[in-house]
């Protein structure tokens, strides 16, 4: 799995690659826990690229979720396929954390 970043404004994008599984998601949560430990209060994780997350990634996607939540902080997802969107929603994800079909929809909620 490749991690990108980007800022949008006062937003941190970032995009994972390929797979988030068992031997990647370490790498994510150090990368995704550090930058809200550093401070960074707005991030937009773009699944767009994403193929497939596992149940590790889910844990990691929800810690940082609870933990921007808990420093007033902002978290959304966006452009899940099909597969990921199914995943989030059988795990009842969908209703605790903001998912939009496109960066640009979500980016526009966080302005």
């Amino acid at each position: 799995m490749d991690l990108a970043e980007s800022r949008h404004g006062l937003t941190l994008v970032l995009t994972p690659r390929g797979r988030l599984d068992g031997r990647s998601t370490p790498a994510f949560e150090e990368r995704l826990l550090g930058c809200i430990a550093a401070g960074e209060r707005s991030i937009l994780l773009d699944c767009s690229a994403l193929d497939y997350i596992s149940s590790t990634g889910l844990r990691t996607v929800l810690t940082a979720s609870k933990r921007l939540n808990d420093a007033d902080g902002r978290f959304a997802l966006c452009a899940l396929n099909a597969n990921l969107a199914e995943v989030f929603r059988i795990s009842g994800f969908e209703t605790i954390m903001a998912i939009h079909p496109d960066a640009a929809t979500a980016l526009a909620t966080f302005a």
